[in-house]
């Protein structure tokens, strides 16, 4: 069978292009799963608890920007989305925190119901005061796509601010202002971060 130089053509320069666009696939990939493997960072094991999806009349829609975060004395959550299947869900948390090192830093993230459980915690290893905000991803977060959570992050030593992520897999999430005493008590549960490398 003899075939035209125009088909070999043809056919190479798909072929040529599909190789692209799998190597550029795999890169992206690769480069999605290593942003949660950082050196100094851990995913801690989570927690697993059902919640409802009345939400507390005391969560209120804000907006949060990086300038306001650096601004404030507290660890804010900037932005908030998920990947994977009900039950099994990798969150990459985009966290703004004014770190100086070891004395302040952003030191969890965590996954709460709207009744304030704990439903899963990213622990943070060290202080993060040259990169910001920065991201962080953690799994698995073991929800249903439709469950109303609250994501929020916590400051060594100042505890929590009021600026969080409200929403769901599906709809997507939105910034909300917390009661600063919002599930205050989930602070002493485990996991908790064993100490701050640098």
């Amino acid at each position: 069978m003899l075939t035209s130089p125009i088909s070999s053509s043809v056919a190479w320069f798909s072929l040529n292009k599909i190789r692209i666009m799998l190597a550029r696939l795999i890169t992206t990939t690769l480069a999605v799963a290593l942003l949660g493997l950082m050196p100094g960072c851990s995913v801690s094991p989570n927690t697993n608890t059902e919640a409802s999806s009345s939400a507390p009349s005391t969560v209120r829609e804000s907006p949060t920007s990086p300038e306001t975060a650096q601004a404030s004395s507290s660890a804010e959550i900037l932005s908030v989305s998920a990947t994977g299947s009900p039950g099994n869900y990798t969150f990459a948390v985009t966290v703004n925190s004014p770190d100086t090192g070891c004395d302040r830093y952003a030191d969890w993230w965590e996954v709460l119901s709207e009744q304030g459980e704990l439903l899963y915690r990213r622990v943070l290893l060290h202080s993060h005061a040259s990169e910001q905000p920065f991201t962080r991803s953690g799994s698995p977060v073991a929800i249903q796509p439709t469950q109303v959570i609250i994501v929020r992050a916590h400051l060594h030593p100042n505890g929590y601010g009021t600026q969080a992520q409200r929403g769901t897999v599906a709809q997507g999430f939105n910034p909300v202002t917390l009661p600063k005493e919002f599930a205050a008590e989930v602070e002493k549960q485990n996991p908790q971060p064993p100490a701050c490398n640098f």
